[in-house]
């Protein structure tokens, strides 16, 4: 059984992570940050010379009549790309039931957006909630710029009950003055409250990909008899009586509704969705998901 990242020291965490993503499991993970969004760009930016392989749909008529050479239109897809990682730390992420917590799930997320649009001139940056602020990592080029990221997700700390933290809209706000273009993967439960504006917002100037984690015990209760149940964000403690048929339909129900409203929200931003759960194969969700984008922009199944 693999193992999981709260299992490992922070050096094993960086090694498995990164054999997951750059052995390229399926064949499916090349590195395109087209295959993480739904289409591959459509912005122009410039013109260049037609090379065998070239989509003829993109071909620049006057630009080939111009210069009696054939062009095609290059979109900002084509060029080197700044990857945004915004990784929300709350309290609400520090939960799991299943094989591993929310946080950890999250790490393994950011990594496979790391590692998937990794390329030569292609840069990463990060911005990190939590109870100190929120860390800014500046984008850069390199594999040992990306590992630094991972490894201060990995180290992020644990919130305690009461503390304020500062929020995921508030990472997102940070976004606004960046030049356009660019790919941004916001890794969250969503929980939280505000942070749909600030997505609209950033899904107007980036392709945006929001990574949404889910442990089962947040979409079902078991009946395990009286439940203690502690709000992560505040501390606050509460007898549930799970043994009661009627509220454990209740809780499923307007669990099911959060999320489906959680959808819609990001759909209505304009963000791709990838929806990861803790009892899943992380892993595998991912390659299917990635299978699907190339196959929706034409790109085929590996």
């Amino acid at each position: 059984m693999t193992p999981t990242l709260r299992e490992l020291t922070p050096e094993q965490a960086l090694r498995h992570l990164e054999l997951l993503f750059t052995r390229r499991p399926d064949g499916l993970l090349q590195g395109e940050h087209a295959s993480l969004v739904p289409g591959p760009g459509s912005e122009i930016s410039e013109t260049r010379p037609y090379v065998i392989g070239d989509d003829v749909r993109r071909m620049d008529w006057n630009a080939t009549a111009r210069t009696t050479v054939p062009h095609v239109r290059r979109t900002l897809a084509d060029r080197e790309l700044t990857t945004w990682i915004v990784l929300d730390a709350s309290a609400s992420m520090d939960f799991g039931t299943a094989r591993m917590e929310k946080r950890d799930l999250a790490v393994g997320a950011a990594a496979a957006v790391a590692f998937l649009t990794e390329r030569a001139g292609n840069r990463l940056g990060a911005q990190i909630t939590g109870p100190y602020g929120i860390q800014r990592i500046p984008p850069r080029t390199g594999r040992r710029h990306l590992l630094a990221i991972l490894q201060a997700a990995l180290d992020r700390p644990r919130v305690a009950p009461g503390v304020p933290e500062h929020t995921l809209a508030e990472a997102l706000h940070a976004l606004r003055a960046l030049p356009s273009g660019g790919l941004v993967a916001v890794v969250s439960d969503f929980l939280e409250t505000g942070w749909e504006q600030p997505l609209r917002t950033v899904s107007h100037r980036h392709q945006v990909l929001a990574v949404e984690t889910v442990d089962p015990r947040e979409l079902e209760l078991p009946a395990v008899g009286l439940l203690t149940v502690v709000d992560p964000e505040t501390g606050r403690r509460r007898e549930v009586p799970t043994h009661a048929r009627r509220l454990r339909e209740r809780y499923a129900e307007a669990a099911l509704e959060q999320r489906a409203l959680i959808r819609q929200s990001i759909r209505r931003a304009g963000a791709a969705h990838l929806r990861l759960r803790t009892d899943r194969d992380w892993v595998r969700d991912i390659v299917r998901y990635v299978a699907a984008q190339r196959r929706r922009t034409g790109g085929g199944a590996a």
